[in-house]
């Protein structure tokens, strides 16, 4: 393992590369970008659940912090930015080509969750990337936009920060708020009680996944930029690399299942699956031991055929 650091624009992106067992730098590798969730950083479930498994499986991985959050440069701080975070995954992309180790014609790309949207997005007009996986894959903007499931909840939200970038115009501080509840205590207080909430909780607030670098902080005023954003925009045109999706059959608020049959289905590819995970939750295929197992049994044998 080691730790880097690649350039996005005029900051520093902070990453991890995992090394295949009896790595031999004279040699060279396929090497596979792994993208965290949103909310999360490098250490969680893209490094060190996807990003060791596959660097055990002889791949070369790379799992970075988003630019904005975590180890990763970038003002301001607490920042989603779709844009942001798809250029990301291209200046990863350059970064695996200056190293003399790394077979730039093999490289592929896992994103989780939300970095599952991104990777597609991103995979769509960065042509190095080879070979596309999503575990639990989610269309941020898709989920913003739904909101509250209100039929105005998009534009509720829109004038709510035109409100909040106007004070902050005027002088007033950023407003920050929270991805989810802080507490089971405060999600019970707030009467939410799906699947995905309640372990989401327990994966980000508790020693279960707890990590400094995923705070749980989010500037209210970047929602706007997400909320026009669909991660799928164009797939049916552009998205033509082979693509593995991983889901889970217990359906939350998140909507990684649905997200996947709909790239899926919409996806260009010629060579593309879809694994459903029985038995397994969204944030079980983030670190649970057995739904991790299987989802690793098909996607291991994908990038083998497709990088390796």
């Amino acid at each position: 393992m080691k730790a880097v650091k690649f350039k996005n624009r005029n900051w520093d992106v902070a990453g991890i590369l995992q090394f295949p067992k009896d790595f031999d730098e004279t040699k060279k590798y396929p090497a596979i970008v792994c993208a965290h969730p949103i909310s999360s950083c490098k250490e969680q479930t893209a490094g060190n659940i996807y990003g060791k498994a596959l660097a055990e499986a002889g791949f070369i991985t790379l799992a970075f912090d988003a630019s904005n959050q975590g180890e990763s440069g970038g003002e301001v701080r607490f920042l989603e930015d779709p844009a942001t975070r798809v250029e990301d995954f291209r200046c990863a992309a350059d970064f695996l080509t200056t190293l003399d180790y790394v077979d730039e014609e093999k490289i592929g790309v896992l994103g989780v969750c939300g970095g599952g949207g991104y990777a597609v997005n991103a995979a769509m007009t960065e042509r190095r990337f080879k070979a596309v996986v999503t575990v639990v894959g989610a269309n941020y903007g898709r989920l913003l936009r739904e909101g509250d499931f209100t039929a105005d909840a998009a534009i509720r939200t829109l004038e709510g920060i035109a409100r909040q970038r106007t004070a902050q115009a005027r002088g007033a501080e950023p407003a920050i708020t929270v991805y989810r509840p802080n507490s089971q205590e405060d999600r019970i207080a707030a009467e939410i009680n799906d699947v995905d909430i309640i372990e989401a909780v327990d994966y980000y607030q508790t020693p279960r996944g707890q990590h400094p670098n995923s705070p749980n902080h989010l500037r209210v005023d970047s929602l706007d930029k997400a909320m026009a954003f669909d991660a799928f925009h164009l797939a049916d045109l552009l998205l033509t690399q082979p693509l593995h999706i991983v889901i889970g059959d217990k359906v939350g608020a998140f909507g990684s299942y649905r997200d996947g049959f709909e790239l899926f289905n919409k996806s260009a590819s010629k060579q593309k699956s879809i694994q459903v995970v029985q038995g397994a939750s969204h944030y079980d295929l983030y670190d649970g031991e057995e739904a991790t197992k299987r989802a690793l049994e098909e996607i291991v044998p994908f990038f083998n055929k497709y990088l390796a």
